[in-house]
């Protein structure tokens, strides 16, 4: 599956690149990646056979429609018209990480229980480029279900400043 979302990644960045647009469509697949991890209903829909392909590009243009580009609008519809929903995520995680190299630049998946303000966004960016000696830009996830604190992941290392996690090193302590 990897490999199969490199190739469609690969293929929305060459798409994206050459319309001049690969920094809006990497941020709006990785928004899309949200949504499907977030909407059991979405994810299903996508990727039910028994719908046709059609319908399903419809449920993508009509999520997409006037919030996305209509680059990143065509690629989604058709990533799910190929039978690729299933994908869509890795597909959008490869995205992003191709943009963030194109940059020279390594992707931060942050996850925090609410939104961070710009400010606190470009320290948060600063101190995760300090401790891993490059540039890192981050992609905010909120998520309740941190509580409080942040959860950073790049590549395969994950930083967990998050409260649960900190309780839970108290917890063993004693």
């Amino acid at each position: 599956m990897a490999d199969r979302s490199a190739g469609y990644a690969d293929a929305v960045a060459a798409v994206a690149r050459a319309e001049g647009n690969l920094d809006l469509v990497a941020d709006e697949f990785f928004r899309v990646a949200r949504a499907l991890e977030t909407s059991d209903d979405l994810r299903m829909a996508l990727s039910d056979r028994q719908i046709p392909a059609a319908r399903r590009q419809q449920i993508v243009e009509d999520l997409l429609g006037g919030r996305a580009s209509e680059t990143t609008t065509a690629l989604a519809s058709m990533i799910v018209a190929a039978g690729r929903s299933s994908d869509l995520a890795g597909i959008a995680r490869e995205a992003v990480e191709i943009n963030a190299r194109d940059r020279g630049r390594s992707v931060a998946e942050v996850r925090t229980a609410v939104a961070l303000t710009e400010d606190q966004s470009g320290r948060l960016s600063a101190a995760l480029s300090a401790a891993t000696g490059h540039q890192v830009e981050v992609k905010l996830v909120v998520d309740p279900s941190v509580m409080g604190g942040v959860v950073a992941t790049i590549g395969d290392e994950v930083i967990d400043g998050s409260v649960r996690h900190r309780l839970s090193q108290l917890r063993d302590t004693f």
